[in-house]
């Protein structure tokens, strides 16, 4: 894992002393399917079945750069998928923190499940639902990050964003990372040239 995490920081995908130390806290061959654990350390995604995979180390590194996920932090991670990006954000944020992960397809909702259960995180509240609907939390999310790619940013993610709140999510082709100014308006900067699994919705709201 030590030599994933030197490349990484070679690359430049990840700068940030706490995301580093996330990265060599949690294991990413604690997450990956047994068949596939030779792999584990490579910039690589790999599946875990139901067309779902566990992202490639680079771009998880590069989107957690973008969110600047900080202890204390309340967060939605839409899409928990594998369970070891939601890992790192609980490594991250933190006893004072929170993370809502949430997953749609119950297959994949249970793999997750089981591999985040060996880490014995306290600051998780794992969902099994569509994340695209508000899921009526009772405060708004400092931060909310995705990991698959719709046509659009949901209008539940927007409306559960607290104002100076921070949104990443894959969008078609590229990562866009959206800043709430107040509850209509957004500033928006997008990194173009990723590929993710598409979004799964019950339904567009």
């Amino acid at each position: 894992m030590q030599e994933l995490i030197r490349k990484l920081i070679d690359s430049g995908c990840m700068r940030s002393e706490r995301i580093i130390e996330a990265f060599g806290s949690v294991d990413r061959a604690d997450f990956v399917p047994e068949e596939l654990k030779s792999g584990a350390y490579e910039d690589t995604a790999l599946p875990i079945g139901y067309g779902q995979t566990i992202s490639q180390p680079c771009v998880v590194a590069f989107m957690l750069e973008l969110l600047h996920p900080e202890r204390g932090d309340y967060i939605l991670d839409v899409g928990s998928g594998s369970g070891w990006q939601t890992a790192l954000l609980s490594h991250i944020v933190g006893k004072e923190g929170r993370v809502v992960a949430i997953e749609r397809v119950p297959e994949v909702f249970r793999y997750g499940q089981e591999r985040l259960a060996k880490y014995g995180f306290e600051n998780i509240d794992l969902i099994e639902g569509d994340g695209t609907i508000d899921i009526q939390e009772e405060k708004y999310f400092d931060k909310i990050i995705a990991a698959a790619s719709g046509s659009e940013v949901p209008e539940a993610f927007k409306r559960e964003l607290k104002i100076g709140g921070t949104l990443v999510i894959p969008i078609r082709e590229s990562i866009f990372i959206l800043k709430k100014i107040d509850d209509t308006h957004f500033s928006e900067r997008e990194f173009p040239g990723f590929l993710f699994v598409p979004l799964i919705r019950d339904q567009l709201r």
